[in-house]
């Protein structure tokens, strides 16, 4: 029995080693990690583009299905 707690004594060593030298690397690249600024700019620019493209074209008829909904809700009365 002996043999076998050892043996799981040291593979949760290993184990655990592995485990540090992970963590200690992930760590380590994303300190040096600079960041994409003018990428997260050009998404959000776009974004923003197109909500207000859709907006354009959709408001329209988004407002017509709200007063047809609150005509209907007053109708209910």
């Amino acid at each position: 029995m002996k043999p076998l707690i050892k043996t799981m004594v040291d593979t949760e060593l290993v184990f655990r080693d592995y485990l540090t030298r992970a963590h200690k690397n992930f760590y380590a690249k994303l300190k040096d990690e600079q960041g994409d600024v003018p990428g997260w700019v050009l998404v959000v620019l776009m974004t923003t583009g197109l909500v207000t493209a859709i907006w354009t074209i959709a408001a329209p008829r988004l407002s017509a299905i709200l007063k047809n909904s609150l005509d209907a809700m007053n109708g209910i009365r």
